[in-house]
């Protein structure tokens, strides 16, 4: 992100009105983006479905836990959402305890759960009915890409809203791209996720030819980060796929099926072939009938071991 001088300036006056984040959700995610912005010296509220998770969160980084959405964001100028489905965004946006409940005017909702772009419109209605603003920002990165503040966000809506959460989204984020309209960035996530499933299922597979042909398994993955093919996700996950026992989970493949189911509904809409991503599909849900729930992405090489 370049900022000219008066834009500094500009961001800084932005960064006084913003005394109060509220984060939604509480979750791998959503706690490192907790974590982050605290550092940075928001005043936090935090709300999780599971109350003893935000309060633990909640007194390592001297902030406030509320008992509802709609109680997290009332004093909030910008809310933080991060969770996990669709039908947990729309009972968190919706109902009577929900944030369109206890929003004020003006405040800006960043929507950073990957979900179907029909529901970031849906929702998106809800908050405007209350006053607020709604964006849908979405992350490419890991947990430790939150704690160095490199995510990338992928940022769909209003213009001048996002501006004004700039500091927010500055704090969590080395990129921030403006795509266009409300949808945009959701629609840009799950095309994101196409590409890093698609990845993780052929770097499984090359691992494990490499490997059944007699070659060293770290070796195999060293030429891979080295060679052509070494794309950023190739480096990051690589003690994920040479030491699985001992790797802590990033993405299960739950999650994964999730987001290829949505990731399908989105090309059927528009008249997308997607073989590739269709295969990779197939091969995640064959992972999970064989017993790897709950096990991180990369455990697609082991599915193929043990194939």
């Amino acid at each position: 992100m370049l900022w000219c001088a008066g834009g500094v300036h500009r961001r800084r006056e932005l960064e006084e009105l913003i005394d109060t984040v509220a984060v939604i959700g509480i979750g791998r995610m959503g706690g490192a983006m907790a974590a982050r912005l605290r550092s940075r010296g928001f005043d936090l509220v935090l709300w999780n479905r599971t109350a003893s998770k935000a309060a633990s969160l909640a007194a390592g980084l001297g902030a406030r836990v509320a008992t509802s959405p709609s109680e997290a964001v009332g004093d909030a100028e910008v809310v933080v959402c991060s969770l996990g489905d669709d039908a947990a965004v729309r009972a968190v946006h919706g109902g009577p305890h929900g944030i369109a409940q206890g929003i004020s005017p003006g405040t800006v909702v960043l929507e950073m759960s990957t979900v179907d772009p029909l529901v970031i419109h849906e929702v998106g209605r809800l908050v405007d009915g209350a006053g607020g603003i709604l964006l849908d920002a979405p992350v490419s990165g890991s947990v430790q890409t939150v704690a160095a503040g490199g995510l990338m966000i992928m940022v769909g809506g209003d213009g001048a809203a996002r501006n004004r959460a700039a500091p927010v989204l500055d704090a969590l984020a080395s990129e921030v791209i403006h795509l266009g309209g409300r949808g945009t960035g959701a629609t840009m996530k799950l095309a994101v996720n196409a590409l890093v499933y698609g990845i993780n299922g052929a770097l499984a597979e090359a691992l494990v030819i490499a490997e059944r042909a007699g070659v060293d398994r770290a070796a195999a993955y060293d030429v891979f980060v080295g060679g052509v093919g070494g794309a950023p996700y190739v480096g990051y996950k690589r003690d994920a796929f040479v030491d699985p026992e001992t790797t802590p989970l990033a993405s299960s493949l739950d999650i994964v099926a999730k987001d290829l189911d949505l990731i399908a509904r989105l090309a059927a809409r528009a008249g997308a072939p997607i073989p590739q991503t269709e295969a990779t599909r197939d091969l995640v849900q064959q992972a999970l009938v064989a017993g790897f729930s709950g096990r991180d992405l990369s455990a697609i090489a082991e599915y193929l071991r043990d194939r």
